[in-house]
């Protein structure tokens, strides 16, 4: 019952804490100005994640107020301090501004100090700390690269968090089904807010995001996950990420910079609506997250998931070729025409 209500307040306070944050944020200017890297042509309220990050820092503290509470409290609490301390940065990075050295470090920490917690309360080897770590702090950045366009965002959280609590689910682990609900509602009730370019994430929304997602995936490892499970729903943002990165380095071009060269930036600059690629993005994240829950079902399949997961991504980065083609193939036959 009490997740219940944790759920349900945590979903009205995302919802409708905005109502309240938007002149406040305007007020103090927090304002994402358009410039050539920008998706959008107007001047829009951001620093909207705080609405989330408030939802779900209450929705957590509910869970954990409840003297009945039988999941795994120690983890619990990591990840709501993690998730909310991410935010945190984030909203630093909106309202004031960090250079890049600083947020790497800090990112860097946060992730040591959340898989050494974790491991403490979940067990497993101390050498993985360092890897689990830098995976907490790089999925920060992987959430903030790929935070560009409508929705994306708040779809990621949702469709992520629901393949968390599905697994959570279905593998009997309490606390993981009701992090990832929590950060499932969070997300979907800023959809509103965010998918008609009303006010975005900011960083603050983000970094919750990344630092969320992450430590859920890394606690569940400590607690058994099998790591192609927790890496499927987020297979399509690292691959995007990855790639784009690698792309840049190889090109010699500075990766930190920014740019426009993410796959469902490109979609968007051949004119595909905001929607069409948010929705796009989703759905075969949505694919990906049941191609990972093939290895619950039987566990000798995890070499079909690891197939399916790969041919996604590949389809997935030809997007814009495909959309290219199609787009000329369109104009020849309307000149035959």
């Amino acid at each position: 019952m009490i997740a219940i209500v944790a759920l349900v307040v945590t979903f009205l306070v995302s919802l409708l804490f905005p109502y309240a944050l938007g002149p406040v944020l305007r007020r103090m200017g927090i304002l994402d100005i358009p410039n050539w890297r920008s998706a959008h042509t107007s001047t829009t309220i951001r620093g909207g994640g705080l609405a989330p990050l408030l939802a779900m820092t209450i929705g957590y503290l509910i869970l954990l107020a409840d003297s009945q509470l039988r999941m795994e409290i120690g983890t619990l609490a990591t990840i709501a301090v993690v998730s909310a301390a991410a935010g945190a940065l984030g909203w630093l990075e909106d309202s004031r501004g960090l250079s890049v050295a600083v947020r790497a470090l800090i990112q860097l920490g946060l992730g040591l100090a959340a898989t050494t917690a974790i491991v403490l309360i979940e067990g497993g080897p101390w050498l993985l700390i360092p890897l689990f770590g830098v995976y907490i702090a790089g999925y920060i950045n992987v959430a903030n690269f790929m935070d560009g366009i409508n929705g994306i965002s708040a779809f990621h959280g949702l469709v992520v968090g629901a393949s968390y609590a599905a697994y959570g689910i279905l593998l009997g682990i309490e606390w993981m089904a009701v992090a990832g609900a929590i950060l499932a509602v969070a997300f979907v009730a800023f959809l509103p807010w965010n998918l008609r370019g009303k006010m975005f994430l900011g960083d603050v929304g983000s970094y919750l995001l990344g630092g969320g997602i992450s430590v859920i995936g890394v606690a569940g490892v400590l607690n058994g996950v099998p790591v192609l499970l927790v890496l499927s729903p987020v297979v399509i943002y690292l691959a995007d990420s990855g790639v784009t990165l690698g792309t840049r380095v190889v090109r010699g071009e500075r990766w930190q910079d920014a740019h426009r060269s993410h796959v469902y930036q490109r979609l968007t600059d051949m004119g595909v609506s905001h929607v069409r690629v948010t929705l796009t993005v989703a759905a075969i994240t949505c694919i990906a997250s049941l191609a990972g829950s093939l290895i619950i079902v039987e566990a000798g399949l995890w070499a079909v998931a690891v197939a399916l997961l790969a041919v996604l991504s590949i389809v997935y980065l030809l997007l814009p070729r495909i959309v290219s083609a199609v787009n000329s193939s369109g104009r020849l036959r309307e000149g035959a025409v």
